[in-house]
């Protein structure tokens, strides 16, 4: 397993993790143990969580993915081998549940990383993330920026205190952002630069061959401040499998499902996925190893978040790690990138 340093701390990360947001909701208990088995028995020491997985978030379900690893992590006792996140939910629509709707002030940062911590059954949280904004911004395929002068935002400031009391009391030992724009992340920096307080280790943002603008702006500052990606989404929701085309919706696919995760089906992401499936296939290469593989050989990414609801996939998708991308092969992916740029952003 090839592993890549989280930002500037000494902690080494498998260039793959285990996402675990399918858990409780498309996958039992039994199956999040089978896929923690497997992943660890082939090296991969990261393991992506959050308070509000799984997804999609709904009350009678929330908790359950953390609750699934902290049972996986008690009955098999390698917490210290492991690399373990979660995140503290931002403000959203439908999340009343999540004490009376969740914010990025103190009270409620320390109050999702206690109860985080009990159903986690750990002392300590690795990698501690900022889940969205607590502002109006561009997140969640979103492009552009619309200013809202009326917005009733958290201060950073606020946000990134609070952080830093949980890292004196060691409950985290370090910060990410996710959702994040390069305002934002450059905020945190300078906010930690100036206080003394932690410093990003992590971007954890959507990135995938659909959906490539964390290279516009975001890229530059995960090289120069040392704070890689944490790429989500890497196969667009399953879309560059290629089990989608041609109008076929599989019985428990994850688009078929849940109607509401429409991001990469637009007509430009399914034509765009057409031609990377094809170059996939013209090459003899599974379109789910290509899509990640590229991915993995991207400079600025630390780890690539990998999720899946059988073993099958889990295992396809941890192969990739094997696959090396020819000069052609690459050079056919931006051609088809300057035709298809931002499909689904």
């Amino acid at each position: 397993m090839q592993t890549r340093k989280l930002g500037k701390t000494d902690i080494d990360v498998s260039l793959i993790c285990l996402g675990t947001m399918t858990w409780g909701e498309q996958n039992t208990e039994q199956e999040a143990f089978e896929q923690l088995d497997y992943a660890t028995s082939e090296g991969v020491n990261f393991i992506d969580a959050a308070e509000m997985y799984p997804v999609p978030p709904r009350a009678e379900t929330q908790g359950l993915t953390e609750t699934y690893l902290g049972n996986w992590l008690a009955k098999r006792g390698r917490r210290d081998d492991l690399v373990i996140t979660s995140k503290v939910a931002g403000p959203g629509n439908g999340l009343g549940y999540l004490r009376n709707g969740p914010r990025l002030t103190r009270d409620h940062i320390i109050e999702a990383c206690d109860t985080s911590l009990k159903r986690l059954q750990t002392d300590y949280i690795d990698l501690y993330q900022v889940h969205w904004p607590d502002r109006n911004t561009n997140f969640f395929g979103k492009l552009g920026y619309e200013h809202d002068p009326k917005e009733q935002s958290t201060p950073i400031e606020e946000t990134l205190e609070a952080l830093n009391e949980l890292v004196e009391a060691g409950k985290i030992r370090h910060i990410g952002l996710s959702n994040e724009t390069p305002w934002g992340t450059m905020e945190y920096l300078r906010l930690a630069r100036e206080k003394g307080w932690p410093r990003v280790a992590s971007i954890q943002n959507p990135y995938n061959l659909l959906n490539r603008s964390f290279e516009l702006g975001m890229a530059e500052i995960a090289h120069r401040e040392q704070a890689g990606l944490l790429a989500y989404s890497p196969l667009a929701f399953g879309m560059l499998s290629g089990k989608y085309m041609g109008g076929k919706w599989p019985k428990k696919a994850r688009l078929t499902l849940y109607e509401r995760f429409s991001r990469y089906t637009n007509g430009s992401g399914l034509d765009a996925t057409r031609a990377y499936v094809e170059l996939a296939q013209q090459n003899d290469l599974s379109p789910v190893q290509m899509a990640l593989a590229y991915v993995n050989t991207r400079s600025f990414v630390t780890s690539n978040i990998i999720g899946a609801t059988t073993m099958e996939q889990l295992r396809e998708n941890i192969g990739s790690l094997s696959v090396n991308l020819s000069p052609d092969v690459l050079e056919t992916i931006e051609t088809i990138h300057q035709e298809f740029t931002y499909p689904c952003p």
